[in-house]
């Protein structure tokens, strides 16, 4: 349903692949990345064995995942990952993001979180979800700039983010 390239002015969003593993493994390998989502660093061998997890596709067959990482095309490198569970025949979509310390600042987690939001919309998502830590100010920033709000529900220590869209006529 959503596995495909997606291309942004600097960003391509390629579908995962086992492939990416080894060099996604130094893009995420700062402890500092955890902070907020928890876990640590996996190696290129445990990042392989989750990678071929997510390309094999939810056991929930209610459940649909996309998976992608970030390609910054001015330097030819895996800069992070987007991913989204769809869920409710493609009505919702939970989205989250990552990008490397290295190429943080730069806008990439914005424009990614961005096109994938857009993705998600044109595919036929009308609700769409993050989570965010109440204290990661950056990725609250992301989430305000792919048109979610922060809600008053607070999830596993996470706040809610909402972006409602309405049915066409």
């Amino acid at each position: 349903m959503i596995a495909r390239t997606v291309r942004t002015s600097r960003l391509d969003l390629l579908p995962l692949a086992v492939a990416h593993a080894e060099e996604m493994a130094g893009v995420l390998a700062d402890p500092a990345l955890h902070t907020f989502i928890g876990g640590a660093p996996l190696t290129p061998t445990e990042l392989r064995s989750r990678y071929e997890r997510l390309a094999a596709g939810s056991p929930d067959p209610a459940a649909v995942w996309g998976n992608w990482v970030v390609r910054l095309r001015a330097e030819d490198r895996l800069t992070g990952t987007v991913q989204a569970t769809v869920t409710e025949g493609g009505r919702v979509a939970e989205v989250a993001w990552v990008i490397g310390t290295e190429w943080q600042g730069r806008g990439i987690a914005r424009e990614a979180a961005q096109a994938l939001v857009a993705v998600l919309v044109e595919r036929g998502a009308r609700t769409i979800v993050a989570h965010v830590h109440p204290d990661h100010t950056a990725s609250a920033r992301v989430a305000g700039a792919a048109g979610l709000t922060p809600t008053d529900r607070v999830e596993d220590g996470e706040v809610r983010w909402e972006r409602r869209v309405p049915d066409s006529p």
